[in-house]
């Protein structure tokens, strides 16, 4: 998916506290009344009037209280000049939080500039009906919180304006918290730390069923926009009974419903998306997935954050550095007394890297993904909302071994080697994978399913790899799960220094080679040659294996030199069918290595047969030199055995002995240029020898039963010119 980066709010507000302000010490003075506070949020006249300089500055007091849970502030407020607060404007600086500095001075670029962008419209928002005049002098800020959390957001305005701010926005709601009245998220801290590596034990940060979410999950996904965002989540609650479920099913409508916006994101400049936007055109980059993400969960009632980092996503390198800004952004939700992490931009779908385009794909994944998880392809800005203790370095990051969400998602658990960039030995380097379950997986190398060993294991895969130049390879791995797609599950870099030219593989040897758990389910086992490689001197070799009931077996061998063409691909291998177990008897053409490749299918469905496995044959005698079997025929039966003549091609004018044992016939004969008779003989063959002369094909043709007057082709054989 998309890389974007991300940015750290500062809490529901967004904007900076200042440490030494005066605005500060009125409100740790009001802390006992805060405690005190019941009753409707009401505005009261000040107990005594200040005099005003006309124009210059002016000051009062007001007490807010609100009922229930609300506060109630007693305020002294200063408004100065626009002189006079232009002369302090260095001193104040002076006096604010460090973040808020480099804020001011453009110290945060990419991702930073999004979300305060996000900042400057929640503000602007607020007056969007004021006379334009009043829109071109934006009033000035100020948020201040106290030790216990509360927020107060002050809007100072020049002294002709009129903002009419409760017709615009609700003080209470704007006060309002999480449900136990938390103003300000609290940071994380111990307690919210997962140790790493993982654990192996869950996916998630916090043990759920899935299952608990397939009503909440099928509703949340239903709901439609009908006015703003408040009623949105408002129709998203209605299932909703805990923080979690409200965080699932804002997190659910938002992965269905929200389109990355490409176009954006290739902005040097991203714009920050207004929610109203967001849900009109439903497309936004990862600011926009973020930003929304916090608003709502803000409007249900759960501390939510924006994280500002790097992400190895859409267009990341194996192996790369990274620096300057950020390029993603994530959030944090706070549920049951920890921190979680979440990422709805990458949760909602991928980016095709051919063609840039978006396809919703939804990915569970990014749901509060276990923090040593999700550090594998995010790295935040503050070390502390990686949630992990010890914390990793960015050099870390850039180095340790990137698992795809798809790796943990089909059930691995580990690879080796553990980072991205690999060397061989000897012209070899070789890649293992752990899985929970058996799995099927494939390799490319350059784009190619080629030059590689590749042998699936009960659970898990061992992989050799053998490039075939000296250089940088892309080394991609790929694995199955109950679909029938192949994801891409890691990536390395392969540096070669010494290529083996003695290895050299076919390029028909697909994966996997040798037998495994899925030949076993697909029908073939107890095989002769467990093993991938089998040498042969001589090269001829004799493999068999059992076949269960109703499933038919083919087999064909694949070289790289010589004149086998896919007409010729079967004949240098003789199948012998027996009850339950079939024989392959090969003959090489020459020598070298080659794929033997087995298919299977079941006898009464229709369709192809199915590739399961091969073997890599492999003979050094260059004076091999074997021809082809004999053509058998749909009516070579099982249990028949072939001793002479076992090459296909006879030579001409010469007496060609036979000797075949064949079941549960009545009559057997050669016919070429003439016919000849087979007899059996005590032992149960059938013998007899035939005359090639004039004759350029021979057959070996069966009565099945005495009382039919027609023959059967069962065999094949070609003559030689003369």
């Amino acid at each position: 998916m998309v890389n974007l980066a991300e940015s750290a709010k500062r809490g529901s507000g967004r904007t900076w506290r200042r440490r030494g302000s005066a605005l500060s010490r009125a409100l740790a003075l009001s802390r006992s009344r805060q405690r005190r506070a019941r009753g409707h949020l009401q505005r009261r006249q000040p107990r005594e009037q200040p005099r005003r300089r006309q124009g210059r500055e002016g000051g009062g007091t007001m007490e807010l209280k609100k009922d229930s849970n609300a506060v109630a502030i007693d305020m002294l407020l200063i408004v100065h000049s626009e002189k006079r607060r232009a002369a302090q404007a260095t001193h104040l600086d002076s006096q604010a939080d460090p973040g808020a500095l480099l804020q001011n001075r453009g110290g945060f670029q990419g991702v930073r500039n999004g979300i305060r962008k996000w900042q400057e419209l929640e503000r602007n928002g607020f007056q969007g009906n004021l006379p334009e005049k009043q829109c071109l002098q934006p009033p000035q800020v100020i948020t201040s919180y106290d030790n216990q959390g509360t927020q107060l957001t002050v809007e100072i305005h020049p002294q002709d304006a009129m903002p009419q701010l409760l017709k615009k926005f609700s003080l209470a709601k704007r006060l309002q918290g999480d449900k136990n009245g938390n103003m300000r998220p609290r940071q994380p801290g111990r307690k919210d730390a997962h140790a790493y590596p993982w654990d192996r034990s869950s996916l998630k940060s916090m043990p759920l069923d899935l299952r608990h979410f397939e009503k909440l999950d099928a509703s949340a996904s239903q709901v439609t926009v009908k006015s703003g965002l408040d009623e949105l989540v408002s129709d998203l609650l209605q299932e909703a009974h805990s923080d979690l479920e409200r965080v699932r099913a804002i997190w659910i409508w938002i992965c269905h419903h929200i389109e990355y916006d490409m176009e954006a994101a290739q902005e040097k400049d991203r714009q920050a998306f207004k929610p109203t936007d967001i849900l009109r055109t439903q497309k936004t980059n990862c600011d926009g997935y973020a930003g929304l993400f916090e608003r709502m969960c803000r409007i249900a009632g759960v501390q939510c954050v924006t994280v500002p980092g790097y992400s190895k996503g859409f267009g990341y390198q194996t192996g790369q550095s990274f620096s300057g800004e950020f390029d993603h952004a994530w959030n944090a939700v706070y549920l049951e007394g920890h921190w979680h992490l979440l990422d709805s931009t990458w949760g909602s779908g991928l980016v095709d890297t051919t063609t840039s385009k978006f396809t919703f794909l939804y990915n569970e994944f990014y749901f509060l993904t276990h923090p040593a998880l999700f550090i594998e392809d995010h790295f935040p800005d503050n070390k502390n909302w990686q949630l992990l203790k010890p914390p990793q370095s960015l050099r870390q990051f850039e180095n340790n071994m990137y698992h795809k969400s798809e790796f943990y998602n089909k059930g691995m658990l580990s690879a080796h080697p553990e980072t991205s960039m690999i060397r061989t030995v000897n012209g070899k380097a070789t890649v293992t994978i752990e899985s929970c379950a058996p799995t099927l997986f494939m390799f490319m190398l350059n784009g190619k399913q080629e030059h590689g060993l590749l042998s699936l294991r009960k659970n898990g895969m061992k992989l050799e790899v053998y490039p075939p130049t000296m250089g940088t390879h892309k080394l991609q791995i790929f694995a199955k799960g109950n679909s029938e797609i192949y994801s891409s599950v890691l990536e390395y870099t392969l540096k070669c220094n010494y290529v083996d030219l003695s290895v050299r593989l076919p390029t028909e040897l697909h994966q996997p080679v040798g037998p495994s758990w899925f030949s076993e389910q697909m029908g073939i086992t107890k095989p002769s040659h467990p093993d991938p490689i089998i040498h042969t001197s001589d090269g001829r070799c004799s493999i068999s294996f059992g076949v269960e009931e109703g499933i038919s077996v083919l087999a064909s061998l694949h070289g790289d030199d010589g004149p086998i063409t896919e007409e010729t691909q079967r004949r240098y291998i003789f199948q012998l069918n027996r009850e339950k177990r079939t024989e392959l008897k090969v003959q090489l053409p020459h020598a070298g290595k080659f794929a033997l490749k087995i298919f299977v299918k079941k006898r009464q469905e229709q369709g192809n047969f199915v590739f399961v496995f091969n073997y890599l044959l492999c003979c050094a005698n260059t004076k091999v030199n074997w021809p082809m079997f004999p053509e058998s025929f749909g009516n070579w039966g099982q249990g028949n055995e072939l001793l002479e003549p076992l090459s296909g091609v006879l030579p001409a004018n010469r007496n060609i002995p036979f000797k075949l044992k064949l079941h549960g016939i009545a009559k057997a004969l050669v016919k070429g240029q003439d016919t000849w008779p087979l007899t059996l003989n005590p032992e149960g063959y059938w013998e007899g020898s035939c005359n090639t002369a004039g004759c350029q094909e021979v057959y070996v043709m069966v009565l099945e039963n005495a009382n039919h007057n027609f023959y059967s082709y069962i065999l094949k054989y070609k003559v030689n010119d003369q």
